[in-house]
């Protein structure tokens, strides 16, 4: 299978469209155009891991973090990623990192985290902005059916649980064709008059090219009109982190034992312990320091996160709980989460989970 075709499964799932702007995803490293008979999924892509790839026979890595983030100035091997890269273009292993396009799904790492904690009623935590547009066009009667029609097949019209959503209103458009033009009714030099229907559509803003592309292939106008404006409602299909429900409330002291079981660590960092029981639940994998104040709005009993500092856990209180897992804890069903939307959508392809621990942060 070619690479390429690997990529388009991700990204179907992961668009890189709604990554951060900080970040850097997508294919890292090598060809895309190159055959492999397997993907090897991690957590991070160490010098081991691409050994571990080449023992397996897998020319594609798949990553969450990515190993490349800032500019390498020279590959001399004296870093950990130097040698990492260096080794995978010897063995021309490719490497693919999906990092904040993934944190920013619903069914993402915040997902992983929220389910292994037997959260329900779940919904994302910081909705990411401006990721919702929509399209307003106008097309003659008898092709209205046609048009929307290949619209709603490359994502047009779906909101939610729904698809194939639009709005119609009949009027009448007016255009004088011109000497240069091909006009598919009126004559030139006359000022035409058409009975058109004006059709609305909202979509997610990483199919803006594919939806513009089939509106100019179907449309039987040489000019067609239309345009395409940003909203500003809320998408909460799209987003860092999740909100939810415990099943089962849980005092805190029990709640915190309950993290340390799931996640297997042996030690948590956390503000101080309140009297009040633990129902409302807030997450985000990773670093998560920015969505504080996001949980608290939203009525959570307690946020867990990683990479806190010092003073974020003043920002808790008796009636809000801040606890600090670890960022590979609260991101290690991650991992297991890529490859078994991998072997779903391919399931006669090999897909392999890296058996190495990645984590960096040992305990003593």
């Amino acid at each position: 299978m070619r690479i390429s075709d690997i990529i388009t499964v991700l990204e179907s799932w992961a668009p890189l469209a709604y990554a951060e702007d900080f970040d850097n995803v997508g294919l890292l490293v090598g060809d895309k155009n190159q055959s492999t008979k397997g993907v090897l999924v991690t957590h991070d892509c160490l010098e081991e891991v691409v050994e571990e790839a080449m023992d397996k026979g897998c020319k594609l890595i798949v990553c969450f973090h990515p190993i490349l983030f800032e500019g390498l100035k020279n590959l001399s091997g004296s870093s950990h990623v130097e040698r990492s890269i260096r080794k995978a273009v010897k063995y021309d292993i490719a490497i693919y990192a999906m990092h904040t396009a993934l944190d920013n799904q619903p069914h993402g790492v915040s997902h992983g985290l929220a389910h292994a904690l037997g959260m329900q009623k779940n919904r994302v935590l910081l909705p990411k902005k401006g990721t919702l547009k929509k399209l307003n066009f106008y097309v003659p009667k008898a092709h209205v059916d046609s048009v929307q029609k290949a619209l709603f097949e490359v994502g047009a019209g779906k909101l939610g649980d729904y698809d194939q959503c639009s709005f119609t209103n009949s009027g009448e458009g007016g255009f004088r064709p011109l000497e240069n033009s091909e006009p598919y009714v009126g004559k030139k030099g006359d000022r035409h008059r058409e009975a058109e229907q004006q059709i609305q559509m909202v979509f997610q803003s990483h199919l803006q090219q594919v939806i513009i592309q089939t509106l100019f292939e179907t449309h039987p106008y040489e000019e067609v009109a239309y345009e395409i404006t940003t909203l500003d409602n809320t998408n909460h299909r799209l987003g860092m982190g999740l909100i939810g429900e415990l099943t089962n409330p849980l005092e805190p002291s029990a709640f915190l034992k309950h993290i340390k079981n799931t996640l297997n660590t042996p030690t948590l960092r956390h503000s101080k312990l309140g009297s009040y029981p633990i129902k409302q639940v807030a997450v985000l994998g990773g670093s998560g320091s920015f969505a504080i104040e996001a949980a608290k709005a939203q009525g959570a009993d307690a946020y867990v996160t990683a990479d806190l500092k010092y003073h974020d856990f003043f920002k808790g209180n008796e009636q809000f709980l801040l606890v600090d897992a670890g960022h590979f804890e609260t991101e290690q069903f991650t991992k297991k989460l890529i490859a078994d939307y991998l072997i779903k959508k391919l399931p006669n392809f090999a897909v392999l989970l890296s058996g190495l621990d990645t984590n960096p942060v040992k305990y003593c």
